[in-house]
């Protein structure tokens, strides 16, 4: 069974080992699917390094509550919701499952969690944005059956 408790500062060195390892397979796939020049720019130092620090600016923003997700007294993965009140809807910001705990139903776990928080707030929707890259299909496939549904949108690029 899986836990969902808060985010405590002392949590940080979990949260960013655990963004290590969710993300390890992702980006490699990531940087084959979009132009060179686009990766590079988004991580000219590598993916880790830019992850790390967006994840990192997260868990000490104020703007975002964040959730660990325990299963077996072990971190298993963590959430982090928005609430945009203006549009009466609740984001899930950030999400991951460490690669030990994936396909256990973590994800469902700490989404129905979300779920839960937005409806507290009486938000009528939920949003939450991943890459359409074959690195970011997993992703796709668990908030499909979620029953998200996609938006289309259109992003490019255009090298100068």
């Amino acid at each position: 069974m899986t836990e969902i408790i808060a985010y405590q500062p002392t949590d940080l060195d979990t949260i960013l080992e655990i963004t290590r390892r969710a993300w390890e397979p992702v980006f490699p796939l990531m940087h084959e699917d979009i132009p060179d020049y686009v990766y590079d720019a988004f991580y000219p130092n590598g993916w880790r390094e830019r992850q790390l620090a967006d994840v990192e600016a997260v868990c000490r923003d104020n703007e975002t509550d964040l959730w660990i997700a325990r299963s077996g007294g072990v971190a298993s993965g963590f959430l982090g919701l928005r609430e945009h009140p203006a549009d009466s809807m609740g984001e899930i910001y950030i999400i991951a499952v460490d690669p030990n705990f994936q396909r256990e139903g973590v994800s469902k776990a700490l989404m129905e969690f979300a779920f839960v928080w937005m409806r507290k707030r009486d938000l009528k929707m939920a949003f939450v944005e991943t890459g359409g890259d074959r690195g970011h299909a997993p992703a796709r496939a668990s908030y499909e059956s979620a029953g998200f549904e996609r938006y289309p949108v259109a992003r490019y690029f255009k090298k100068m």
